[in-house]
């Protein structure tokens, strides 16, 4: 399971923009990574309009936000068109990413166990160091707290500099 100061896992997945997206072409800007269940679900589709809403606020701190499900890039560009959302998601459908960073999970539903996805949301500084971590997401004011922090690490990074 990944912590706080642990180096960004090394990864090349396939995205909706086309390109893979790796742990090294993520380097030099502050990145949120999130985990969801399923595309088009009621809760993910709060959840992606609500980082998609503030989009414009993570990218004047340098920041930018992956959304990670077991999807195919077909049905996470559905999803992309049908909510308008404005930032590239990544299938990983293998859950290897999933498994790195230990959001792979048994879980529950109706009396039956399951592997799936469980809601977490990762922030990764500059220099591909996380930051901060939320495992058991709760939708509701989830993203304010996330760009909260974004902002706050890309101070820290002004500062610094």
């Amino acid at each position: 399971m990944l912590s706080v100061n642990d180096s960004l896992p090394s990864f090349s997945l396939p995205s909706t923009s086309g390109e893979k997206i790796s742990s090294e072409n993520l380097l030099g800007k502050n990145v949120v990574i999130y985990f969801y269940p399923k595309d088009s679900t009621p809760g993910c589709t709060i959840e992606a309009n609500d980082f998609s809403n503030k989009i414009d606020q993570f990218q004047n701190v340098n920041t930018t936000v992956l959304g990670v499900s077991k999807d195919s890039i077909k049905s996470h560009r559905n999803f992309i068109t049908k909510q308008s959302i404005a930032f590239d998601l990544i299938s990983d459908s293998e859950a290897e990413l999933c498994e790195k960073f230990g959001v792979w999970k048994e879980k529950s539903m109706f009396g039956k166990k399951y592997m799936g996805i469980e809601r977490s949301t990762f922030l990764i500084d500059t220099k591909g160091i996380v930051k901060k971590i939320w495992h058991k997401v709760k939708i509701s004011g989830h993203v304010d707290q996330v760009l909260l922090e974004a902002k706050n690490l890309f101070q820290l990074n002004r500062n610094e500099g």
